[in-house]
């Protein structure tokens, strides 16, 4: 199943790595900081779910293990190429279901956003196993379905103009600063931020 939604993320991973625990699954996940976009390349991004998603079994494949022995040998010890690692996760992935959930896509910029979507439908072409999860905002959709090329299913998934209000007049309560904030910021804030979110 893969899924273009907000504010969900969290929810659904957890889910899944409690479905993930004592079968045969595995789960890897990765955020998306739009503050941080020069260390989320799709090799840092893949790799880091590589990592997450070997942490998981029970045993390494003899060909990850290998390639990773090789690669201590060697004098510069470089991380494995982007090719080698979207290798690994097809082959992990077509002998147990994988998730691979990747939250914020929108964060990513465009140029990498192709390849790494271009590498899911890869991972998803070789590996019956392989699940990918992505939220974003509903911008991306049209780019999503066409570098998954068909295999993806999206939910809009929008948070009621109520929820948002409760959530933030609870966000307000715990404010460390109450004295900075008079009663026409927050009538604003109560008002503003729920029309801006109900329009994205």
């Amino acid at each position: 199943m893969f899924l273009i939604s907000r504010d969900v993320s969290s929810l659904v991973i957890d889910s899944l790595y409690e479905l993930a625990v004592g079968g045969n699954a595995v789960v890897a996940y990765f955020y998306f900081d739009f503050a941080a976009q020069e260390e989320q390349s799709p090799t840092i991004i893949l790799g880091s779910m590589l990592r997450q998603v070997v942490r998981g079994l029970d045993e390494i494949p003899e060909r990850i293990a290998k390639a990773f022995r090789d690669r201590g040998k060697a004098i510069d010890s470089r991380r494995p190429a982007f090719s080698e690692i979207v290798g690994f996760l097809q082959d992990i992935s077509s002998s147990r279901c994988t998730f691979l959930c990747i939250d914020a896509l929108d964060e990513c910029p465009a140029e990498h956003r192709v390849k790494l979507l271009d590498s899911l439908n890869q991972i998803l072409q070789k590996s019956p196993g392989a699940r990918i999860f992505l939220t974003g905002r509903s911008y991306i959709r049209s780019e999503v379905g066409k570098h998954l090329a068909g295999r993806a299913a999206t939910r809009s998934i929008t948070p009621a103009k109520d929820d948002i209000i409760i959530f933030l007049r609870v966000k307000l309560k715990e404010d460390t600063m109450p004295d900075a904030m008079d009663k026409s910021l927050e009538e604003e804030i109560l008002k503003k931020i729920p029309e801006t979110v109900s329009e994205m």
